[in-house]
């Protein structure tokens, strides 16, 4: 049995997990076996440049982290080699680069599970989100509808006038 030190550590460890977990817009739980020391580095700069908080858990440590929250339903996939990916600013970014990695890895890595705003996505759900735009990216797609109404409502009556006054 394990000491109350250990004991005590692990109680912190799970307390900061839930804290992350709750505090996140989103996350994404991936298998990082067979990922290289190099990829590794390469992928971790990504994710932090995107402010993206990424490390290796356990899977009991977890499953405790999430046991009686509406992320429960993730249980199921913490098994074997797991890390856990979550960002606070955009929602999208753990997905998109983490979607990516796994893509470019030939099936070392793979994409587990995730969340968004409380609700627990499958793989493939993660990997539909992976493909949406970023918020800016989302933000110039709708001020670009927004504009185009106007802008070919201008360009129409200024054909009339012009029309009429050619006649």
């Amino acid at each position: 049995m394990p000491s109350n030190s250990v004991l005590e550590a692990k109680k912190v460890i799970v307390a900061d997990l839930k804290a992350k977990v709750e505090g996140s817009q989103s996350g994404v739980v991936v298998d990082y076996k067979g990922i290289t020391a190099a990829d590794d580095t390469k992928l971790r700069k990504e994710l932090r440049e995107a402010g993206v908080e990424y490390s290796v858990v356990k899977n009991n440590l977890l499953k405790l982290a999430i046991k009686g929250s509406d992320l429960e339903g993730m249980s199921e996939v913490l098994e074997g080699t797991t890390a856990l990916a979550v960002s606070t600013t955009d929602p999208i970014a753990p997905a998109r680069i983490l979607n990516k990695f796994a893509k470019d890895s030939n099936g070392t890595f793979t994409i587990k599970s995730g969340y968004l705003d409380g609700k627990v996505l499958s793989a493939a759900e993660v990997a539909a989100i992976a493909d949406l735009p970023s918020k800016e990216g989302l933000i110039q797609m709708l001020l670009s509808v927004l504009v185009s109404g106007p802008r070919g409502l201008a360009i129409a009556l200024s054909e009339i006038v012009k029309s009429k006054e050619t006649a």
